[in-house]
């Protein structure tokens, strides 16, 4: 096994362990672990946010350098703010279209190879964050931690990112990179079932 599946495998019996473990004890709104587990819980539970989140990663592996490490560092940074802004109550439209359309139009960059400039993908990325923090803002749990509700989100959103990195190196070879972009189009295929409830 090499070392990229190693990390791979670790990342996903970690997501797995403590998923399984949430429903005890998410939403419980008790002390700091409530707030973290349940924090850590909501992107990992959510298929829009899965997919968007991993779609992060794999672009930013298509891409390389610096793209690989700029992105998934983009994303958290303005998901916080957007998570922030829900919080604090003030509106934004059409959340739950611009979580589905992530997914949609970050799929389509990766099954094309879309390689635009870095500023271009970090705006792209930032904006489609804004949305996914709003959402985990708004849906905090009454009387959680909030703090560390956030840890836990903007956590699991890391670990879901090296998730599509740990998968986009396989872009490397001509094999992975057919499997890479395929990957992306099924992505995008997910998102059109969020948008248009199929899923």
């Amino acid at each position: 096994m090499t070392n990229i599946w190693k990390v791979l495998f670790f990342i996903l019996l970690a997501v797995s362990t403590i998923t399984f473990a949430e429903p005890s004890i998410a939403h419980t709104g008790e002390g700091y672990g409530g707030g973290f587990i349940s924090g850590f819980a909501h992107p990992v539970l959510g298929w829009d946010h899965v997919a968007a989140m991993v779609a992060v990663g794999l672009w930013g592996a298509f891409l390389g350098t610096p793209a690989i490490w700029i992105l998934p560092v983009v994303f958290p940074l303005i998901m916080a703010l957007g998570a922030v802004v829900g919080i604090l109550g003030i509106p934004i439209p059409a959340v739950e279209v611009g979580i589905a359309l992530s997914a949609v139009v970050l799929g389509l960059m990766i099954a094309f190879a879309v390689k635009p400039p870095i500023w271009i993908s970090a705006i792209l990325v930032g904006l489609f964050a804004i949305f996914h923090g709003y959402a985990h803002g708004t849906e905090l749990p009454e009387s959680a931690n909030a703090f560390a509700f956030a840890v836990g989100f903007v956590l699991a959103t890391g670990l879901l990112h090296l998730i599509g990195i740990a998968f986009g190196l396989l872009a490397k070879w001509p094999a992975g990179r057919v499997a890479v972009r395929s990957a992306g189009g099924f992505i995008s295929l997910a998102g059109v079932a969020f948008l248009t409830g199929l899923a």
